[in-house]
C-alpha cells in the first residue's frame, strides 16, 4: 500500500513539476529564514546556562526616579542585605565591561586585556575551570590577581601553569600583583568573561547607599519567595534614601519611588530591567522571530493553495479509489505522506542553506554561533512534523471529502467550498505580503529621517583617539597627558586643529549629574551632561551659539564660573534662550559653587538620534575634577593627505604617546554612524525578508494562477470562438485575482499601522505616520499580481481551439 502511495506521489510531483519546485523552494527559504533567526534567539537565551545553581542567583537592579532602571547597585545594598535577610546566602560583585582594557606587564611580555573588578566570592558564583591555584583563596586581598589561561600564556609563555606566586604589573598605575589563580574561560555563552580579575574596592560607608556603582548578585536559598524579598529590599533602600536625602537637602519623588528588582541570572542577557551587562535586543529579536514565522506560514499557505488547486487533477482518482472501497482515513494518510515528503526535502535543503549562510550571518551579528545544538535539530524536526501535519491536513481532508458520484461525473470543480478556501488562503498570503511592503517602506523612511537629521555639529575629517593608559595614583595625570599630547600632535604635518572634551560625540553620556536653579532650588534637572570642554570646542565643530556668547578664556570670570548651556537645558528650566543668559545655577559636580550662564548653544547630539537630546552645561575643563576625565584627543585632518597624516600620528602614538599599546582611532562621523547601526540592520533585515516574502508569494501566485487558468482553458476556447479579443480574455482571467489583492491590502492596513506605530514609539524623534507606504503597497501589489497572472493568462489566449472543442 505505502509503495503504491509513494509511486502515485512521485507521479504527481513529476506531473506538477512547477508547483512541486515552488513548494520545495518556498518551504526551504521559509524554514531557512526561521532557523537562522531561531538559532540566534536560542544563542541569546543560552547565556549563563552553564552555571551550577543558576536558578538561585539573581542580579540586583534598581529603579530610580532620576535615572530610571539601573542594573547597578550600591555596595551597602549588597553586604547589609546579606547580613539582614536570611533568604540571601551570599552576594558577589562582578564589575566586568567588555570595553575596559588595561595593559599588564611581566618581564618583557605584556598583555592588553579586559579586566573584571570583583569580590572574593566571585568564583563561588562562577566556577571557572581551574588551571592552577586555589579559587577559594584567589582574591582575598588587593595584591592578588587571577589570570585567564589566554592572558597567562601571553605573560608567561609556555611556563604559564607555573606562574602562581609570580608578579605582574599594571602599566597604568604601576601597581604590582601576585598571581594567585589561572582559570579557563568557559566556552559557553556568558557575559561574565574577563581576561583577568582583581579585587574591587568595597567601601563600608553608610553614605554610599545611593552610590550605584556595582553589578551585584545575590545567591538565595532554594524556595525563596523572590517577590517578597524584592519588597523587603525596596523598603530598605527607600529608608536609606530618605535619610540621605534629608542629609543632603534633596527631595524624594514619591510619585515615582525607588524599587529593587531581582533578575534571574539566566535572563540577564535579554530581560535585565536596566542596561544589563552586554544586554541583547530582545524586542528586535521577537519582532524578527515573529516575521520569520509569518514567512513560514506564507510557505505553508502556498502548499495548501497549490494542493487544493490541483484537486481537479486528483478528483477522479479519489472517486475511483472510494468506489472500490478506500476509506477516507487511508486517503487522508496518503495525501499527508505526499505533503510530508515535500516538507522533508525542504527541511534538508533549508539546513544546507543555513550551513552555507551561517558564516556571513555570524559576521553580520558579530557572533560565533555553531550549528551543533541538538535541541535545534530536535526542535526543528518536531516543527517539521507539526508543519507538515497542519499544512497537509486541509488539502488532505478537502480531497478526501470528494463524493465519488460527483467526481466521476466531473462535477467536483463546481464546489463553492473549494473556491472559498482558495480565495481565503490567497487573501491571507497577500495580506502578509502587503504587511511586509508597508513596514519596509516605513522603516526605510524612519531610518532615512534619522540619517538626514541635523546633528548640530560638523565632524568631517575629524578623528578621535581615546587614551588607553591612565594613572589614578598620579595627581592630574590625565589632564597633563592631554595637554602634552595636544601640543605635540598640533606639530604633526597634516593636522589642522585639535580639541578635547569629557563627553564623546556618538558615545552617549559618560558623565551626568543634577543641576539646580540657584534662585529657586525646586527647579531641578536630574540628568545633565558634565560638559567639560576645550576652549575651541564649539568653533572646532562649527556649533552655533544661539544666545549670549561663547566662553572667553581670557576673562577670569568666564574661566572660573562661566558656563554655556544647550537649548534643551534652557527649555527644561522653563526659560527661552535669551531668558537663560545671566542666570546662576548649582551643578551637582561642584560643592555649592554657582555657575553663571553666559551663552546658549544650539542643541547637538552626543548619542543616537533615536533618543532625546540631554540637557548639558559646558565649562572650562581645567576648572574641577573633570580635568582628569579628559581622556581623548580630537583631531581635524587636512583633506589633502588624510592617510599620510594618520600614519604620522600613528608613528608618534606608538613611539612616544603610548608605546606598548595598540593604536586605535575612529572618525567622528563613523563613530556617530554606529548609533544608527541597530536601525540600519533592522532596515536591511526587513528589506531582505520583504524580498523573500514577495518572491515566495509571487511564485505561489504564479503556480496557483497557472493551475486555475489551465482549468478554464475550455472556457477560453469557447470565448475565442464566439469572438472575444485577447484583452477581454486576459481581463476576465486576472480580475478575480486583482479584486482579492485589493481587499487583502485593505485588510493589511490597520495591522501594519498598529505594528509600525508601536515600533515608532521607541524613537524620541520620529516621522509622522506616512500615507505613501500604504498607497505604494496597494499599487505595487496590484501591478505585480497583474503581471504574474496576466503572463499565464496571455499564454492561455494562444491555445489550440480544436484541442479543447473537438468533443463539444
Amino acid at each position: 500500500m505505502i509503495k503504491n502511495w509513494l509511486k502515485i506521489a512521485f507521479i504527481n510531483y513529476r506531473k506538477n513539476w512547477l508547483s512541486t519546485i515552488i513548494n520545495v523552494l518556498g518551504l526551504s527559504v521559509g524554514l531557512c529564514v526561521f532557523l537562522l533567526i531561531f538559532i540566534h534567539w536560542q544563542d541569546e537565551k543560552s547565556y549563563e546556562e552553564w552555571i551550577p545553581n543558576k536558578e538561585n542567583i539573581y542580579l540586583v537592579e534598581n529603579h530610580l526616579s532620576s535615572f530610571g532602571n539601573m542594573s547597578q547597585s550600591s555596595y551597602p545594598e549588597l553586604y547589609v542585605s546579606k547580613e539582614k535577610f536570611p533568604e540571601i546566602e551570599d552576594y558577589t560583585i562582578a564589575n566586568i565591561w567588555a570595553w575596559y582594557r588595561t595593559r599588564l606587564i611581566a618581564g618583557d611580555n605584556s598583555s592588553y586585556s579586559t579586566v573584571g573588578q570583583v569580590s572574593s566570592q566571585f568564583f563561588k558564583f562562577f566556577p571557572f575551570e581551574t588551571i592552577a591555584g586555589n579559587p577559594n583563596t584567589a582574591l582575598l586581598d588587593k595584591s592578588q590577581i587571577a589570570l585567564s589561561e589566554k592572558t597567562a600564556k601571553q605573560l608567561f609563555d609556555d611556563d604559564y601553569k607555573n606562574s602562581i606566586g609570580k608578579t605582574v604589573k599594571k602599566d597604568e598605575n604601576g601597581n604590582v600583583y601576585t598571581v594567585s589563580l589561572i582559570y579557563k574561560l568557559p566556552e559557553q555563552n556568558s557575559v561574565f568573561k574577563a581576561d583577568y580579575l582583581v579585587l574591587e574596592n568595597q567601601p563600608k560607608d553608610d553614605n554610599q547607599w545611593l552610590s550605584y556603582s556595582f553589578f551585584g548578585l545575590f545567591k538565595v536559598k532554594p524556595g525563596t519567595d523572590i517577590q517578597k524579598l524584592e519588597e523587603k529590599l525596596t523598603k530598605q533602600q527607600r529608608y536609606h534614601e530618605e535619610i540621605l536625602s534629608k542629609k543632603w537637602g534633596s527631595e524624594i519623588d514619591k510619585k515615582n519611588p525607588t524599587k529593587v528588582f531581582l533578575t534571574p541570572l539566566t535572563k540577564i542577557k535579554l530581560d535585565a530591567k536596566g542596561d544589563g551587562i552586554s544586554k541583547g535586543d530582545k524586542k528586535s529579536l521577537k519582532i524578527l522571530l515573529g516575521l520569520s514565522i509569518l514567512i513560514l506560514i506564507l510557505s505553508g499557505i502556498n502548499l495548501i493553495n497549490l494542493k487544493t488547486a490541483q484537486s481537479a487533477q486528483r478528483a477522479k482518482e479519489v472517486g475511483v479509489r472510494k468506489s472500490i472501497g478506500s476509506s477516507k482515513k487511508s486517503l487522508v494518510i496518503q495525501f499527508l505522506i505526499e505533503t510530508f515528503i515535500i516538507c522533508l526535502v525542504a527541511y534538508f535543503i533549508a539546513f544546507a542553506l543555513v550551513e552555507l549562510l551561517l558564516p556571513s550571518y555570524n559576521k553580520y551579528l558579530g557572533k560565533e554561533i555553531k550549528l551543533n545544538d541538538p535541541n535545534i535539530f530536535i526542535g526543528s524536526a518536531i516543527l517539521l512534523v507539526l508543519f507538515a501535519l497542519l499544512a497537509g491536513i486541509i488539502p488532505a481532508t478537502y480531497l478526501s471529502n470528494f463524493k465519488p458520484i460527483n467526481t466521476l461525473k466531473g462535477n467536483f470543480s463546481r464546489s463553492k467550498h473549494g473556491v472559498w478556501l482558495r480565495n481565503s488562503i490567497l487573501t491571507l498570503q497577500l495580506v502578509i505580503s502587503s504587511f511586509f511592503i508597508i513596514c519596509s517602506l516605513i522603516i526605510h523612511s524612519q531610518v532615512d529621517f534619522m540619517m538626514k537629521k541635523d546633528l548640530g555639529f560638523k565632524g568631517n575629517q575629524v578623528i578621535q583617539i581615546d587614551f588607553k593608559k591612565s594613572n589614578y595614583n598620579e595627581k592630574d595625570y590625565s589632564v597633563k597627558k592631554y595637554e602634552l599630547l595636544r601640543n605635540e600632535v598640533k606639530n604633526i604635518s597634516g593636522v589642522l586643529e585639535t580639541t578635547g572634551s569629557v563627553q564623546s560625540l556618538g558615545m552617549g553620556l559618560r558623565n551626568a549629574s543634577v543641576v539646580k536653579y540657584a534662585v529657586d532650588t525646586t527647579k531641578i534637572i536630574n540628568t545633565v551632561a558634565v560638559g567639560a570642554i576645550e576652549e575651541n570646542y564649539f568653533r572646532f565643530y562649527d556649533m552655533k551659539i544661539v544666545a549670549g556668547n561663547d566662553l572667553n578664556w581670557r576673562k577670569a570670570s568666564d574661566t572660573i564660573n562661566g558656563s554655556v548651556v544647550n537649548e534643551t537645558f534652557a527649555k527644561k528650566m522653563g526659560w527661552n534662550n535669551q531668558q537663560a543668559i545671566g542666570k546662576e545655577i548649582l551643578p551637582g559636580w561642584e560643592d555649592k559653587k554657582k555657575y553663571k550662564i553666559l551663552g546658549v548653544v544650539k542643541d547637538f547630539y552626543y548619542g543616537g538620534v533615536d533618543r532625546p537630546i540631554e540637557p548639558a552645561v559646558f565649562f572650562n575643563y581645567n576648572r574641577n575634577w573633570a580635568k582628569n576625565s579628559m581622556s581623548n584627543l580630537q583631531i581635524r585632518l587636512d583633506t589633502k593627505d588624510i592617510d599620510g597624516t594618520v600614519e604620522r600620528i600613528k608613528e608618534f602614538w606608538l613611539t612616544k604617546a603610548e608605546p606598548g599599546y595598540p593604536f586605535d582611532y575612529q572618525f567622528i562621523d563613523k563613530q556617530f554612524a554606529r548609533t544608527f547601526e541597530k536601525f540600519q540592520k533592522q532596515q536591511t533585515l526587513f528589506t531582505t525578508l520583504n524580498i523573500v516574502v514577495l518572491v515566495v508569494a509571487l511564485l505561489g501566485l504564479f503556480a496557483l494562477s497557472s493551475l486555475l487558468i489551465e482549468q478554464k482553458l475550455k472556457d477560453v476556447a469557447i470565448k475565442k470562438t464566439l469572438g472575444a479579443d485577447e484583452k477581454t480574455i486576459i481581463w476576465d482571467l486576472t480580475k478575480r485575482f486583482l479584486i482579492i489583492c485589493f481587499f487583502a491590502v485593505i485588510l493589511s492596513i490597520p495591522i501594519s499601522y498598529y505594528a509600525m506605530n508601536e515600533w515608532l514609539k521607541d524613537f524620541a524623534y520620529r516621522i509622522d505616520m506616512p500615507v505613501l507606504p500604504y498607497v505604494l503597497s496597494m499599487i505595487s501589489l496590484l501591478i505585480l499580481t497583474f503581471i504574474v497572472v496576466s503572463f499565464k493568462a496571455y499564454q492561455a489566449t494562444k491555445i489550440n481551439l480544436v484541442k479543447y472543442l473537438k468533443y463539444e
